[in-house]
């Protein structure tokens, strides 16, 4: 057997033949056009990611067969944030053990084999084993099998495909971080490096918190999901997952008002479809009802003339980069409205690619600026406004249910998700178009929006329990519309499959300030605005 000259570089761990993604050990009978996946492609990411959680599930079964393992959630720098169950919180000494056991099963490189097996028989191994998260799942199963995969003595299920032996899984380290650990994977831009992990730690009361909530709502997974809507629960769902937001909210309102007088500029910052739109303007309400005023400046009006906007590695005009944005005129305008100067604001014609003259605005006395945009927590927005004048809130939509204890449901899916119902119905665009842009708006969140969510004075988790079900019934007809033998066609083909797990429910169920209706559409705050102040009127006190 020959090597292709490009194996290993980076190392390959799947292909696309005649248009279909597939594993390394798919046989292929008869003339086909083959294109490699490695790991710097999503899909090859993917399949090595998902790989390594079954490594870690073998080698954690080896070592503690007692206890059980939950892959949790993803955090930022490459990695999966785990905890045990059913057993003390592992030692820093014992998650070295484990870490060691990983290594001995990749270095005899063990066949990981793929079995298609009868449902009956998958539901029957899952009773013995008892994972009773699996069985929940799978009673929503609408095919008559299920793909299980074995490696020595361990079975179970794993949402898609897989390497075909523990020796491609060279790449990986545990790391302890509070009462569980990371997996650490390498990053599609370096795929055989592992990175140091940055802001996990910042993170975790967040996830701690969707945890809580979870619980209060009585699902722990999709299955659980799944039962509450097919016992008539989903209101009560949707209501106390709506107001657990409006809590946080307020709470954050209350932060504000706490130190009126004193924070004079908001801002929210997010990544694409994480809902900072609906967010901000709900924080507006909240803050009104607390007597303070809140005054909108949209950063987008800030952009720099279009010939002065700089290039990506495309030569394509980077609107996502900081240098989009005209950051000294930005700078002057906040220093003169904190200062309670009259200040008149610029206009973005999106059309000519120019700035013109806005609005003329004062900040009076009970007033606060907030600002939404995608670079509200990097530095060099305001370099010059002390930081005890703003409060930075980051918005995105962090956690999601899973599909059971191993196989997680990315966030970074539901934002797409969210996004490709969205566009549809409000920029007329399909699915493929959303898709082919998807790439492009990860690589600028990751350049400009994940590396300083740091420095967030608070953090806001826009996910909401029951969405998935609630944007199924619009998200599938747009995605079986992406044409085979393209790209998109195999990132619509996955989607599709994770989205089959859930019970869809009615959208006429979301209230319509929820998150969510700024993708599902019909929001009552779509046109809510922050009005200016008009002039106090001049009293004629003549007599006539």
């Amino acid at each position: 057997m020959r090597r292709l000259p490009e194996w290993g570089k980076p190392p390959i761990t799947g292909a696309v033949v005649n248009g279909e993604l597939r594993e390394l050990t798919y046989p292929i009978d008869m003339d086909a056009r083959v294109h490699p996946v490695d790991m710097s492609d999503a899909d090859g990411a993917r399949i090595y990611r998902r790989s390594l959680v079954f490594l870690l599930q073998a080698a954690f079964e080896d070592t503690f067969p007692q206890a059980g393992l939950v892959v949790d959630h993803s955090v930022v720098s490459g990695g999966y944030f785990c905890h045990v169950i059913d057993h003390p919180p592992l030692s820093d000494e014992q998650v070295t053990q484990l870490e060691g056991r990983m290594k001995e099963i990749v270095e005899k490189n063990m066949p990981i084999e793929r079995q298609i097996t009868p449902i009956q028989e998958a539901l029957a191994f899952f009773e013995r084993k008892r994972q009773y998260d699996k069985l929940q799942l799978m009673k929503y199963r609408n095919k008559d099998h299920f793909v299980l995969y074995q490696l020595d003595d361990h079975r179970d299920y794993h949402h898609g495909y897989m390497v075909p032996s523990t020796g491609f899984l060279k790449w990986f380290c545990l790391m302890p971080l509070g009462e569980g650990f990371i997996l650490q994977y390498p990053r599609r831009h370096n795929p055989t490096e592992i990175l140091p992990i940055l802001g996990a730690s910042n993170l975790l009361e967040t996830f701690h918190q969707y945890g809580n909530w979870l619980n209060k709502l009585g699902i722990e997974s999709v299955g659980s999901l799944n039962d509450s809507i097919q016992a008539g629960r989903i209101r009560e769902i949707i209501l106390v997952s709506e107001a657990l937001h409006e809590q946080k909210i307020a709470e954050i309102a209350s932060q504000i008002a706490e130190r009126q007088g004193k924070v004079q500029i908001v801002l929210a910052a997010g990544p694409s479809s994480s809902g900072k739109t609906t967010f901000s303007k709900r924080l507006a309400v909240q803050l009104l009802a607390q007597g303070i005023a809140p005054m909108a400046v949209e950063l987008d009006n800030y952009f720099v003339d279009r010939e002065e906007t700089p290039l990506d590695e495309n030569g394509q005009y980077d609107y996502e980069a900081l240098g989009a944005l005209n950051t000294r005129r930005l700078g002057e305008d906040m220093r003169r409205l904190i200062e309670g100067e009259e200040v008149q604001l610029p206009h973005y014609n999106f059309l000519t690619g120019q700035s013109e003259p806005g609005e003329v605005v004062r900040l009076e006395k009970d007033q606060i600026i907030i600002l939404e945009g995608i670079h509200g927590l990097n530095p060099g927005l305001l370099p010059a406004v002390p930081n005890d004048l703003t409060m930075r809130i980051y918005i995105s939509c962090l956690t999601q249910l899973n599909l059971d204890h191993y196989n997680r449901i990315s966030t970074t899916d539901t934002r797409l998700i969210r996004r490709i119902v969205r566009d549809a119905h409000e920029r007329g665009y399909s699915a493929l178009q959303t898709i082919q842009r998807w790439e492009s708006v990860r690589r600028g969140e990751k350049r400009y929006i994940f590396s300083h969510q740091d420095n967030a004075n608070e953090i806001f988790n826009s996910a909401l329990a029951y969405e998935l079900s609630a944007l199924k019934p619009l998200a599938m007809p747009l995605l079986r519309q992406v044409p085979f033998g393209t790209p998109e066609y195999i990132e619509a083909k996955r989607l599709l499959a994770f989205l089959e797990w859930f019970l869809p429910i009615d959208a006429d169920l979301i209230p319509d300030n929820s998150i969510l209706r700024e993708f599902l559409g019909n929001s009552i705050l779509k046109d809510f605005k922050l009005w200016k102040r008009s002039p106090k009127p001049k009293i004629d006190t003549q007599l006539t």
